[in-house]
């Protein structure tokens, strides 16, 4: 496994394999901004030409023939310059989406690779923010300063250099005039890069928040939290609001700022310039240029401050993104090849060991077997490791130590989604997506006739209800459809049994359910485990009477096994609490 320390690249190499196959493109949309940014600049200089020929002619005849002639050059010029700005702007825009849609599959790829235990730790709120909330926000400060700031940058030094060439008095009025402006912005644009990165640590915490309150909203409601679950939602809200208002703050006196140090500009050049022209060191043409090019010099440098703070919004949200990405991730097993091709489902967990973290271990020296066809239920009390073993068994968690072996292989041989193919689970929570019941059944199968389907929802019970539907089994699951929790487990059991693995998990599946509800899905359970080795996590040990081998397990260890009649027999742990149970339900 990769450690952060081994792969926290910085934020520019992590950019750089996102932008392959851009070059060309970005190259020429450099080349584009900077021909009409090099044509912006010519213009003052044309402007000077026909100043200058008006003011000549005031005395005479005023050469028309010229000044039409510059004014057609001055023209195309800038049409010209319009077409290819706007050339630059959209290769520029077009990649700058498909960077945001690299990423945004990045992303989804990395979701795949971290181990489940980076969810344990980061809500998901938090998660989604990064490929939503961040990844919009980089693409739009990326769009609004990147093509802005080549052709700043371009316009800059080329209105300098056109400064110089035309006056050198001038040039050294106007560019002292708004140095001191420069260096302002520039100290101020340092100072504000962390209320950045606060305000999107803080929008995240938001979109966390919300998301989970949206969740558990019936249990907010039910417990008439609605106030604290507003203040503190107002309390996360307030924090975002002063980072967002800190933050714009200084982004939105960058731009008065310059406009002031322009208009200051504007005033120098216009006193200066007209005691050159009164000792006949200018012409007048060479004000009215400069008056230009102090709006031309004067206009990169704001840009470039309104674009240099919109690039650090961006780094902001491209230093959430690439933390994330920088994740620690679930071995590499493109090498292992397939270890068994027909799986017989004996299973041997053997002196396992397992923490969440390295310095707490919560399983110790787990040791059982079983055997195909068997089945398997593993009880005991909240917190004793049930849980922990089917995560390990299916190795969304890796074990410390010892070993798990199915058909006498070790299941760190095979890779995860050979392990993955082995079972079929149901669980407590059920999951179904917004799509038909037919596809929420084949949920990534293949091959899946409709007779199979039809077959699987007539052995769980659930054919009925699915033909009383108003479009049977393409009716769409959304918001218009209700379904009762017996309904949807009965569904992801018909799922379970269209994949047809050898191996079967069944976590708390009637947990959830009414007595009635119970004995429908316990018969479609039934149906299900017929010829499957199956391991079954029940609170209600009256589910599991049946079970060739019952595991009981208290504080991570397995401190009985045997058949129901053998434990209840030995009068212990499993006969204490079989016996509190029944009393409970006959009560």
């Amino acid at each position: 496994m990769k450690t952060k320390s081994e792969k926290k690249p910085s934020l520019l190499k992590g950019v750089a394999p996102y932008l392959k196959g851009f070059q060309f493109f970005m190259v020429l949309a450099i080349i584009f901004s900077a021909c009409a940014s090099i044509i912006t600049v010519i213009g003052p200089d044309k402007i000077k030409e026909i100043t200058d020929a008006i003011m000549k002619g005031i005395a005479g005849d005023i050469d028309m023939d010229k000044i039409q002639s510059v004014a057609v050059t001055l023209m195309s010029l800038y049409i010209v310059g319009a077409v290819i700005n706007y050339l630059s702007a959209f290769i520029m825009s077009t990649m700058i989406q498909r960077f945001a849609q690299r990423l945004r599959n990045a992303i989804a790829d990395k979701i795949n690779k971290v181990p489940l235990g980076y969810f344990d730790s980061h809500e998901q709120g938090d998660t989604l923010s990064r490929v939503t909330n961040d990844v919009d926000l980089m693409t739009q400060s990326f769009n609004q300063s990147l093509v802005t700031m080549i052709s700043s940058t371009v316009l800059l030094i080329g209105s300098i250099i056109m400064m110089f060439k035309t006056d050198w008095h001038l040039a050294l009025t106007a560019i002292i005039s708004v140095f001191a402006g420069f260096a302002l912005s520039s100290v101020i644009m340092v100072k504000s890069q962390p209320l950045f990165k606060k305000q999107q640590d803080n929008l995240a915490k938001v979109s966390a928040y919300t998301e989970e309150i949206y969740t558990g909203h019936n249990v907010v409601i039910s417990y008439n939290a609605r106030h604290e679950t507003k203040e503190k939602f107002d309390s996360y809200n307030a924090e975002l609001k002063q980072s967002m208002w800190k933050s714009q703050f200084f982004s939105g006196i960058m731009m008065p700022l310059m406009q002031f140090i322009g208009n200051f500009g504007y005033v120098m050049v216009c006193v200066v310039g007209a005691a050159l022209a009164i000792d006949d060191v200018i012409t007048i043409g060479t004000i009215v240029a400069f008056m230009t090019y102090v709006r031309i010099f004067t206009q990169p440098i704001g840009q470039m401050a309104q674009g240099i703070t919109q690039l650090q919004s961006a780094s902001a949200a491209m230093g959430r993104i690439f933390e994330f990405l920088n994740e620690d991730e679930m071995e590499e097993e493109g090498h292992k090849e397939r270890q068994l091709e027909t799986v017989k489902g004996q299973v041997n967990f053997e002196h396992v060991n397992f923490g969440y973290v390295p310095e707490k271990t919560i399983i110790h020296d787990f040791t059982a077997e079983a055997k195909p066809g068997q089945k398997v239920a593993i009880v005991g009390p909240t917190g004793a490791g049930k849980t922990t073993m089917v995560n390990l068994l299916m190795r969304f968690y890796e074990i410390n130590s010892g070993s798990i072996k199915i058909d006498g292989v070790d299941v760190h041989d095979m890779s995860r989604s050979e392990v993955h193919d082995a079972f079929s689970m149901v669980l407590q929570d059920t999951w179904l997506f917004e799509g038909t019941i037919r596809d929420n059944l084949v949920f990534n199968q293949e091959n899946i006739s409709d007779e199979q389907v039809i077959a699987a929802t007539k052995a769980v019970g659930v054919h009925h209800f699915i033909k009383t539907l108003p479009k049977g089994y393409d009716t769409v699951l959304d918001d218009s459809v209700t379904l009762s929790v017996g309904q949807k487990q009965l569904l992801t059991i018909a799922r379970a049994l269209l994949k047809d693995s050898p191996l079967l998990i069944l976590d708390e599946a009637t947990s959830s359910v009414d007595t009635r509800t119970e004995e429908l899905i316990q018969k479609a359970m039934d149906k299900l485990m017929q010829g499957r080795t199956s391991f079954v996590i029940a609170h209600r040990l009256s589910t599991i009477r049946n079970a060739d081998l019952i595991l009981v397990m208290k504080d991570g260890n397995i401190i009985e096994q045997g058949n129901h009649d053998e434990l209840i027999e030995q009068e212990g742990f499993y006969a204490d609490l079989y016996n509190s149970q029944f009393t409970e339900e006959v009560a």
